[in-house]
């Protein structure tokens, strides 16, 4: 019995880790729909940067998998029957709650918002991962990628 616990909280953790990797790419990332076709492409100068929190995703994998954990976990809690059912769900009750917002907290990152003037005249604003800051003043491009997301580069 210990060995299926052990085994089913390992899996549970392994969902969860598998939460981290959905990240919002900055300026030097790329969807991969945007690849192999061509994107419309405006000149800018940067007027304005904001550091921001971008919120992490809310798949349900982690509460999924925190509800397998903790329910595995503290089924073993209690000398009955009885015990052990209450003592599980209580515990895929609170393991769940604790790995959505595990899966959250994995998946938040910090971001720009970018205010840019365009050349032809209007300012638009895009929100993207920090990877790399173009700082205020710089000429950038706003690349309009395929996937119908934009992002702020620095022109070259």
């Amino acid at each position: 019995m210990k060995i299926r616990s052990l085994v089913l909280v390992t899996a549970a953790a392994a969902a969860l880790s598998a939460c981290a990797s959905s990240q919002i790419g900055g300026g030097n990332t790329v969807s991969r729909d945007s690849t192999r076709g061509a994107a419309a492409v405006e000149y800018c100068v940067v007027v304005d940067a904001v550091g921001v929190n971008i919120e992490g995703t809310r798949t349900g994998v982690g509460a999924a998998a925190g509800a397998v954990a903790g329910g595995a976990a503290a089924s073993q809690i209690g000398g009955g029957t009885t015990e052990h059912v209450v003592a599980g769900v209580a515990g895929a009750v609170v393991g769940g709650l604790i790995g959505d917002a595990a899966e959250e907290g994995l998946t938040s990152q910090k971001g720009i918002r970018y205010t840019v003037r365009l050349d032809r005249g209007g300012t638009k604003s895009v929100t993207q991962g920090a990877d790399g800051m173009v700082p205020v003043g710089a000429r950038c491009q706003l690349i309009y990628n395929n996937d119908g997301s934009a992002t702020v580069t620095r022109a070259r």
